[in-house]
């Protein structure tokens, strides 16, 4: 099993950037696909990035290409999504995902561990 702790969210201002963490517990994290998720009040938990278990391949929603930036570094157990330009319409709470199987997933149901999630509040 694999237990994640997201974190730092916080307050930004439009424009600004912010590094999320996701700390994974568990030997074979590295042997894990890890993906973003996202889930703004009254909205569906969507997709925001993801990465293969050798990290040799990425993907991203439409919405975030061009300005977030996914990446590993298995030796520290940690996930990373670099977010810049950052839009009010990028509040949420944002959730890492894992998953054993080797390709990354671009949907909810292809994870079966979630972390708690960590709030990122961008102001206009």
């Amino acid at each position: 099993q694999v237990q994640l702790v997201e974190s730092g969210g916080g307050l930004v201002q439009a424009g600004g950037s912010l590094r999320l963490s996701c700390a994974a517990s568990g030997r074979t994290f590295s042997s894990y696909a890890i993906g973003w998720f996202r889930q703004a009040p009254g909205k569906e938990r969507e997709f925001v990035a993801a990465i293969r278990w050798t990290g040799s391949s990425t993907y991203y929603a439409d919405s975030v290409k061009g300005r977030f930036t996914i990446s590993r570094d298995n030796a520290k157990n940690t996930v990373y999504l670099q977010m810049n330009s950052l839009k009010p319409e990028d509040t949420a709470v944002y959730y890492c995902a894992a998953d054993p199987r080797p390709f990354a997933s671009t949907v909810v149901a292809g994870y079966n561990y979630w972390g708690q999630g960590t709030q990122v509040t961008v102001s206009s």
